[in-house]
């Protein structure tokens, strides 16, 4: 369900508006969820296959192993995809997120292939599903660094790092072929694209991607420059020959060599994913809501799982692809049903290589015409979730400092002679130095910070005067007593609606609370174990108190997101006396707070408040 659909208020202005037609959980007509999904997996093919093709070639594998990888990648993607939608447990993020081969991965997987084969890659690979696994359980360690703003800023730093591979395609043609067959292709397909998204109307906007791409097929056939050799030659239906290479278990110096790399690329590549997935649950909603970390943990946990499926293949390393967040938001249709269908065609497409070679044989020139219009409407909204989020000069430092970094190194304009070579060369990728050094500087002002003073407690309205107590002695330490009795009042409103929220009772009956808390507040085991332990955390910034509450979530779900209902709030229709009591409270809590932010994992739940004099 929709997580804001529940929050009261009146529909959204005009500015949280979008023109989302389906939402996650909507169910389009079966016809448009089936036409959609062979969109998303004809775009995705493309740089699934020639990536995938790029890493066993330059690794020097035998065309056996080659065609098999590419195989292996294909299906591996399919199933990944097809697993984000119909979600596992914990796995899977619950929207429309392709994967593709990790471009990211390019550079670490040849050097594996080349000093230990196949086999060392496929070992190299499920560790990387493993690590991926173990960060989605452990991602709420990294709370205080995942802002909206350092995710706003990868997804930013994505297309620049992607433009300069797709740029150099725009003129790259075979020999024989005529000069302006290049220029006119790329030109035709990125006119289509804009000219429908921007004039197209009802189902008609939607194909606007692959109206593009046949626009510019056919552009490119006209003067030759189509591939038909390719798709005649191709089978219609079969498996590449080869097999899965196995596991690599003897751990010699090859795989102690290269595995560093691997796993410092995992980290950087969980960096990325985290801005796909959080994009990916911005676009998927009509009302655009607060990141939900319970979606990012399962977008992570289905790529380890991916990724380990994809190593009992054979395949390279896969990552979701940023350009299905973009079709998301060109077509408006966020079903998962879409993802669903996607996942199939892909699992499909793989045994039909007269199919695969169809897709593969689109020109260069094409495919990059209109992968560019994809990621620059992805830069926007990166640039969006950014603005909407850096609202001081500490995050506007923050945002514009990694941004630029990033593009510098992207570039080489930082000492190319000693970065190009350092750890692989991993920080001549834009989106890896720029998202490090976004990372780097949140904890720097973490660190710079103000001690914070704790309160460790539980999650019940019997704390209340223990609370006030706290901040009374904060207030008077930090020279805030102005800000006392609105810190208090803020502090009542977030505790009972954090109780009401998760339906704990009077009498403290209520759901466990979250390990993760239970270690982080080191809770004493003092009252009912049923309710959750809380941690409060208080300090001073810029002349403001900044208040954290840590506390479990219930039975996953952790409530609905407190910072959506309080932007969501408004004039409803009837509504019972405990909904009414709790609107009052929200709105209370708006007009003391000049901030809340409301951020759910798996296990944990941490509302951070801003209270100003």
């Amino acid at each position: 369900m929709n997580p804001v659909s529940r929050a009261k208020g009146p529909r959204a202005t005009l500015d949280d508006r979008s023109h989302v037609r389906y939402e996650a959980d909507a169910r389009p007509p079966a016809k448009l969820t089936a036409a959609l999904g062979l969109q998303l997996a004809v775009l995705t093919v493309n740089p699934t296959v020639l990536t995938a093709a790029i890493v066993f070639r330059a690794g020097g594998a035998e065309e056996q192993h080659l065609t098999w990888g590419v195989f292996a990648a294909v299906l591996a993607c399919g199933v990944s995809t097809a697993l984000h939608a119909v979600r596992v447990g914990r796995i899977g993020a619950g929207y429309v997120l392709v994967h593709i081969t990790a471009g990211t991965f390019v550079a670490v997987s040849v050097t594996a292939l080349a000093e230990g084969g196949p086999a060392m890659l496929a070992t190299l690979v499920l560790v990387t599903g493993v690590v991926q696994a173990v960060i989605s359980q452990r991602l709420s360690w990294l709370h205080r660094v995942l802002t909206p703003v350092v995710t706003g800023t990868i997804v930013m730093l994505l297309p620049v790092t992607v433009m300069p591979i797709l740029f150099p395609m725009l003129h790259s043609a075979s020999a024989g072929i005529p000069a302006a067959a290049v220029p006119a292709s790329g030109a035709v397909t990125v006119l289509t694209i804009v000219l429908v998204v921007l004039r197209g109307t009802g189902t008609v906007r939607l194909w606007a991607p692959v109206l593009g791409v046949v626009a510019g097929s056919v552009t490119a056939a006209f003067f030759g420059a189509y591939d038909t050799a390719l798709v005649s030659q191709a089978a219609w239906i079969g498996l590449p020959s080869g097999r899965p290479p196995g596991f690599n278990l003897e751990f010699g110096p090859a795989f102690w060599a290269v595995l560093p790399a691997f796993l410092f690329i995992t980290l950087v590549a969980a960096t990325k994913s985290i801005g796909v997935v959080a994009a990916a649950h911005r676009v998927s909603w009509r009302r655009r809501p607060a990141v939900d970390f319970r979606a990012v943990q399962g977008g992570i946990a289905g790529e380890g799982a991916g990724n380990m499926l994809g190593a009992l293949l054979g395949a390279a390393p896969h990552t979701p692809y940023p350009a299905g967040v973009v079709v998301t938001e060109i077509t408006g249709v966020a079903a998962r049903s879409v993802g669903l269908a996607a996942g199939v065609a892909l699992v499909v497409l793989a045994f039909l290589p007269k199919a695969v070679a169809a897709i593969t044989a689109v020109p260069p020139a094409v495919a990059a015409a209109s992968i560019i219009v994809v990621m620059a409407m992805l830069f926007i909204i990166g640039v969006r979730e950014t603005g909407r989020n850096a609202t001081n000069m500490r995050d506007g430092l923050i945002a514009g400092t990694s941004f630029w970094t990033g593009a510098a190194f992207q570039f080489d304009m930082v000492y190319p002679e000693f970065f190009s070579q350092f750890a692989g060369g991993v920080l001549s990728n834009g989106m890896t130095a720029g998202g490090l050094t976004a990372i780097a500087l949140t904890l720097l002002l973490h660190l710079g910070s103000p001690r914070s003073r704790r309160f460790r407690g539980r999650l019940d309205s019997a704390e209340l005067p223990r609370i006030q107590q706290f901040l009374r002695a904060f207030a008077s330490a930090s020279g805030l007593e102005p800000a006392r009795e609105r810190m208090e009042a803020a502090a009542e409103e977030t505790l009972l609606t954090l109780i009401q929220s998760k339906g704990i009772g009077a009498e403290g009956a209520g759901a466990a609370g979250g390990e993760d808390v239970d270690a982080a507040a080191g809770a004493a085991g003092e009252g009912d174990p049923a309710v959750p332990a809380l941690l409060l955390t208080a300090r001073k910034e810029e002349g403001a108190a900044v208040l954290k509450f840590v506390v479990g979530a219930d039975g996953g779900t952790g409530g609905r997101n407190l910072q959506d209902r309080i932007a969501f709030l408004g004039e409803t229709a009837e509504e019972s006396a405990a909904e009414y009591e709790e609107e009052m409270s929200l709105r209370l809590l708006r007009h003391l707070a000049s901030s809340v932010r409301h951020q759910q994992f798996h296990g944990m739940d941490v509302v951070t408040l801003r209270v100003l004099p």
